[in-house]
């Protein structure tokens, strides 16, 4: 049966709706279109239904877009933590599916809440596939990169036919009514998550970033032994990756040259170890380096340890500051060479480093 809605102040066209089993949804749909012609008309512009509808969806599926657009400015960061953007790409996409499974119950902000949801999901794509490389990189042993990229289409496509199957089953019994959706959705968001997360501790990484990098440090001090990724896999925090670690210095890396030195105290810093791609600023709290931007994953890990044996020396040998860093050098350049064959038979390419944010400087 079809009917006509009485005209309201803020809509100018009339809005027709079909009384059949998914009438609610439809209705939600044609509003959002009504109120979106509205907008049009004082603009300007003359639309009919047909056009109006057309332009919300542009809109709703134009946030995905958007968010796709956002989440590419950050490629640097996923590529430092591509296991935490991972979990994080798969929460932003069921926070999308939600809100498209929500809008029916909010019919004055389907377009808006839709919009939401493609946005979120947008960017969730994005994260997805460009962690995908550099997890995929770690398990290539001799250059079999497309064998492992095969495989895990594979898997995917076999999982995604299984969840096809299930959803189905799911959507003509209990998820058949709004209550249960609502009932259902959160607890299969909760299992995926939970298995994604599982699944991406338990991924070991080879790649040096501050995170893996100041545990290697950590655990050299304190045992003498290099570890390796399987090692520090499950010891990784993937949801706040940038916690300072005592052990091994307090050092954090990512802070801009100028928030760290005035520009009267950069050459006196530099010049402290003039042959060195590294500067070392020690604070009361923690100690910033800062990489040049030619600087590798040695680089990296001397100025990590010049900082955690700086770190050892005050809190036991309680030497004056000026003279920290000075013997604090002498006893990274004695062990260096050593720690660092230790560090690539573990399995580290120190040929990079990963810090994320990119904040290095040039002179």
């Amino acid at each position: 049966m079809l009917k006509k809605d009485p005209i309201d102040a803020t809509q100018t066209i009339p809005v027709y709706w079909f009384e059949t089993s998914d009438s609610v949804s439809r209705r939600f749909e044609f509003e959002a279109d009504g109120r979106l012609s509205s907008l049009l008309f004082a603009a300007g512009l003359r639309p009919t239904p047909a056009q109006a509808t057309a332009v919300s969806w542009i809109l709703k599926d134009g946030m995905q877009h958007v968010g796709k657009l956002i989440c590419s400015n950050l490629g640097a960061r996923m590529d430092s933590e591509p296991r935490s953007w991972r979990i994080l790409a798969d929460v932003l996409y069921d926070v999308g599916a939600g809100l498209e499974v929500l809008s029916p119950l909010c019919p004055q902000l389907f377009l808006e809440m839709a919009g939401l949801g493609n946005f979120a999901k947008g960017m969730a794509v994005v994260a997805a596939r460009a962690t995908r490389l550099p997890i995929y990189s770690s398990f290539a042993k001799e250059g079999n990169l497309s064998d492992l990229f095969a495989k895990g289409e594979a898997i995917s496509t076999l999982c995604n036919v299984f969840g096809i199957g299930v959803g189905i089953q799911l959507a003509s019994t209990i998820c058949s009514s709004m209550k249960g959706k609502l009932i259902v959705g959160p607890l299969l968001s909760l299992v995926h998550i939970y298995g994604v997360s599982e699944e991406m501790r338990a991924t070991p990484i080879n790649t040096l970033n501050p995170q893996r990098t100041a545990m290697v440090v950590a655990r050299f001090l304190k045992t003498g032994r290099i570890a390796s990724p399987a090692d520090l896999r499950y010891r990784e925090d993937l949801l706040f990756p940038g916690r300072l670690i005592e052990e091994a210095g307090n050092v954090k890396i990512g802070r801009a040259i100028h928030e760290v030195l005035k520009p009267s105290q950069l050459h006196r810093v530099k010049d402290r170890f003039p042959n060195e791609r590294f500067i070392l600023a020690c604070g009361a709290q923690w100690t910033d380096l800062i990489l040049e931007r030619s600087a590798t994953g040695e680089d990296a890990l001397r100025g990590w340890l010049v900082a955690a044996y700086a770190a050892d020396i005050e809190n036991s040998l309680r030497m004056p500051s000026e003279n920290v860093l000075e013997e604090a050098f002498d006893r990274m350049d004695t062990v260096f060479p050593s720690f660092l064959l230790a560090v690539r038979a573990k399995g580290w390419h120190t040929d990079r480093f990963l810090d994320g944010a990119r904040c290095r400087f040039t002179l």
